[in-house]
């Protein structure tokens, strides 16, 4: 039987693209000295992220032979408050890797402008939006990630189920967990939120199937109304699920990174929302549960109105620190950090769909083309939408609610009222 991996990391929202890394200070990694560029990400020191860092070594050592480049992995739990320290003091690195969304948008006056620089890698390249603020683009993407709704088709077929036809309803979705607990003893959710993260992912994987199609893009272009009864019904789902019993137990007092998943691997778990990339994703499920179990089903349709889509955006990128000392030799790193061959072989060893587009996924196996094929109709992640300040309190309020403190009314107008002061 194959064990599995154990990690040392925390998922900080918003997005997600997760990793492990040693911990190194910010006084012992300045960038900007003669000859020298240094790095600052929670990648490098992956194993399964070696040759990619190792090819965007070469390519940019080819280009820049007597430069020297340094990359100092920190800590994922600690990354973004290292981070911010170096920013206060405005010295540090020369390029910092990012997720997409709020953590990057939150700190663009610290960082350059790339399109400029990076011009003409604008077109191979997807998932510039999670990396821009303000009519700029402030990193360059590496992946693409998202939330697909992962099942076991092995579950599904034990327990008489079409394993190639998961529930399009929500209604119909229930119906199935409960056949499939009956007859495996399988819990319908793996869900963990001792971070406060599983809401992040139960909104963006399910929400599409409860939004209507308007509502969505509101939420996304930052119209958004807390209070409607659109976004109350996904809060609800998130409080009547666990009082169902559709999760396992303890979701409150269970890490995302990695107990959710290993739920899920383990087989006592039907479904969980995971990623597109890296981990918690199609390539480690496929090592476990097998690659022809791993199946990807839309959001179920709560509201018949609403338009089911997998919820996607940039996942990790590199920018390049306002103070950096030659900003074109910065912005030439973080070319080759997203060059094809870097990106190729992360895509081959780590699992990550890349945010290459010449790069084809949907060979990988069933799943990776199911979710290659959704990739041309998917929309923003909506939890990518909002500001880190917003989802660190969601995370809280998210955890309130399944313990009973606090109602979804009382969530629902707090975190209105964090949204609109960000």
């Amino acid at each position: 039987m194959k064990r599995r991996a154990l990690w040392s990391t925390a998922l900080i929202a918003p997005l997600a693209l997760y990793g492990c890394g040693s911990a190194a200070g910010p006084e012992s990694s300045e960038g900007g000295g003669d000859g020298t560029l240094v790095v600052w990400d929670w990648k490098s020191a992956d194993a399964t992220a070696e040759s990619y860092i190792e090819e965007a070594k070469a390519d940019f050592a080819e280009k820049h032979p007597d430069v020297e480049v340094e990359f100092v992995a920190q800590p994922f739990d600690q990354y973004y408050n290292l981070l911010g320290t170096a920013i206060q003091s405005g010295e540090g690195p020369d390029v910092m890797l990012f997720n997409g969304g709020g953590q990057l948008r939150d700190r663009a006056d610290a960082l350059l402008p790339l399109e400029d620089y990076l011009a003409e890698d604008m077109e191979r390249l997807a998932g510039w939006e999670a990396f821009s603020a303000d009519g700029h683009v402030y990193a360059a993407p590496v992946t693409l990630q998202g939330h697909p709704i992962y099942y076991n088709k092995a579950l599904y077929e034990e327990a008489g189920l079409d394993p190639e036809a998961p529930a399009a309803t929500w209604g119909d979705f229930l119906a199935d967990c409960e056949t499939i607990t009956e007859a495996t003893g399988a819990k319908c959710f793996a869900m963990g939120n001792k971070e406060g993260y599983g809401i992040q992912f139960f909104l963006s994987g399910l929400g599409s199937g409860v939004l209507t199609a308007q509502e969505y893009d509101d939420w996304i272009a930052g119209n958004r109304d807390w209070n409607s009864p659109g976004v109350k019904r996904i809060f609800e789902l998130w409080v009547e699920a666990d009082q169902a019993g559709l999760n396992n137990d303890g979701v409150n007092s269970t890490a995302m990174f990695n107990d959710e998943f290993a739920i899920f691997d383990a087989g006592e778990a039907a479904h969980v929302i995971g990623l597109m990339s890296d981990i918690g994703h199609w390539k480690e499920f496929g090592e476990f549960i097998g690659a022809e179990n791993v199946g990807v089903m839309p959001a179920p349709l709560v509201n018949p109105e609403a338009a089911p889509n997998l919820p996607f955006d940039g996942g990790i990128g590199y920018g390049v620190a306002e103070w950096t000392g030659d900003p074109e030799l910065a912005a030439d790193l973080v070319r080759s950090l997203t060059s094809t061959a870097a990106l190729e072989a992360f895509y081959a060893d780590a699992g990550a769909i890349a945010a290459d587009t010449t790069i084809d996924a949907s060979t990988a196996g069933p799943a990776t083309a199911d979710i290659v094929a959704q990739i041309p109709t998917g929309r923003p992640a909506l939890h990518v939408a909002l500001s880190a300040e917003t989802l660190e309190l969601m995370g809280r309020l998210s955890q309130e609610l399944l313990s009973g403190s606090v109602t979804v009314d009382d969530a629902l107008d707090q975190l209105a009222e964090s949204d609109q002061a960000g």
